[in-house]
């Protein structure tokens, strides 16, 4: 992955000294702004930017799903939020009225492949709201009491989960699109699984699983090197290494269509099926995410535009080491919305878009994205997702470039290698959706 390891020598002080003094950073022609180097075996990636007087940083704990079993999913993520509730240096009122007086956000969010946990604060707030971020991961208090409540509240919201239509199907969607692939693991638990976790449990992972060679750091904001450099050294840097090494996950099985229905009561039937598509790096993923944007629209325009069939449809694209391209739509009328969506990808198969057309998408596209990462917390994730997915933060600059690549034959061939075996979840009236329909894609 190219991250830059310096190894340890004699005195810790010594040490830490000689590895900073090593650590050169390394930067992209194109962005003069960021930079890449390490802090005591902690890979950082920080870009300056002056626009503005936010700072937002993540701290990636890597692994996501591969760290967790059936039996403990959701344990990362619910020990980050106990921490919330106090840690060694920060009861719990100090720390939240601490909190309130810096106007700063710790926030905690975990997807298949990392969790993060992630600050806001002013260039002025920066360093107290660090400090109570680093104790956070460094020495969470895990009071028995507190992390019973935040159990329950985790338990009750995964309850919840199957009250939303659009929640469940989500879950059934992932969970049959990765079966027996850790990707069909739920980062944030299910209610079996939160509900056996105790609070040694918590313990033990805190002490086995955070070290620091399953994190990375992203800053983004007006800091300067040497300000990232120091607040990690004297935190996050002295804490346990570990042997964790980052890999991308290994391909998903290859599995034939599928679906599973859940029967509910609902004035619409919920439909998401997911086909799998490219790992990031290659060639293929640009062409997908532009493939799955023209269906989208295409589907838009016949379901919706032209027979009023659904209220919403369209065709994601959910990046991750390994994409998913997906089928989705809420309708009174799910085999009719079936048989256009498969009309459509056929359409896709035999036929290209014009250069033209894929000129305009493209655009819209580009201008979309930008909108979409404008904010300093959304270019750290930007940057950590080409860090992690393509081996270097530097892609990241190239996505545009990418995209205007892409040629219509190249979607064409995406939508004929990946548009296929699609696994689906049906959330609705069993009696309005055909299964050999599901089954033809």
């Amino acid at each position: 992955m190219g991250f830059v390891a310096i190894a340890a020598t004699s005195l810790p002080g010594q040490a830490v000294a000689k590895q900073v003094e090593l650590s050169p950073a390394i930067s992209s022609p194109s962005d003069t702004l960021t930079s890449k180097f390490d802090v005591a075996g902690i890979p950082v990636i920080l870009r300056r930017v002056s626009a503005n007087n936010v700072v937002a940083a993540n701290l990636y704990l890597l692994g996501g799903t591969r760290q967790l079993t059936a039996a403990n999913q959701g344990i990362e993520t619910l020990l980050l939020e106990v921490s919330e509730r106090g840690t060694a240096k920060y009861p719990r009122d100090l720390l939240r009225a601490k909190m309130a007086r810096l106007g700063s956000a710790i926030g905690v969010s975990a997807n298949a492949d990392w969790t993060t946990i992630s600050l806001r604060a002013t260039t002025t707030g920066l360093d107290s709201t660090w400090a109570i971020l680093a104790d956070r991961v460094m020495a969470p208090r895990l009071d028995p009491a507190e992390v019973e409540l935040v159990r329950e509240q985790f338990v009750t919201a995964t309850r919840q989960r199957k009250d939303s239509p659009d929640a469940l199907l989500d879950y059934l969607a992932d969970s049959i699109a990765f079966s027996g692939h850790p990707y069909a693991l739920e980062p944030t638990g299910t209610e079996q699984s939160l509900s056996s976790i105790t609070t040694a449990d918590l313990k033990a992972y805190h002490t086995s699983q955070v070290v620091t060679s399953r994190m990375i750091l992203v800053v983004v904001g007006n800091v300067s090197r040497t300000k990232v450099e120091k607040l990690v050294r004297e935190t996050l840097g002295r804490m346990p290494k570990g042997n964790y090494t980052w890999t991308l996950p290994d391909p998903p099985a290859e599995l034939p269509s599928a679906y599973v229905v859940e029967k509910r009561t609902l004035p619409t039937n919920y439909l998401q099926g997911y086909f799998h598509g490219p790992k990031a790096t290659s060639k293929d993923y640009p062409a997908l995410r532009l493939a799955c944007a023209v269906l989208s629209g295409r589907l838009f325009a016949e379901v919706r535009g032209r027979r009023n069939l659904a209220y919403s449809v369209n065709a994601p694209f959910v990046e991750r080491a390994f994409s998913l391209g997906g089928l989705y739509v809420t309708t009174t009328q799910p085999d009719e919305v079936l048989v256009i969506m498969q009309e459509q990808i056929t359409s896709m198969r035999e036929g290209t878009i014009t250069n033209d057309g894929l000129e305009r998408l493209v655009q819209q596209f580009i201008v979309t994205y930008f909108l979409d990462n404008e904010t300093n917390a959304d270019q750290a994730n930007m940057l950590a997702r080409a860090e992690l997915y393509q081996g270097d933060f530097r892609l990241a600059a190239q996505f545009v470039d990418e995209l205007r690549a892409v040629t219509p034959e190249q979607i064409q061939r995406a939508a004929r290698t990946y548009m296929g075996k699609v696994r689906w979840a049906y959330v609705g009236d069993p009696s309005k959706v055909t299964p050999a329909r599901m089954l033809r894609f």
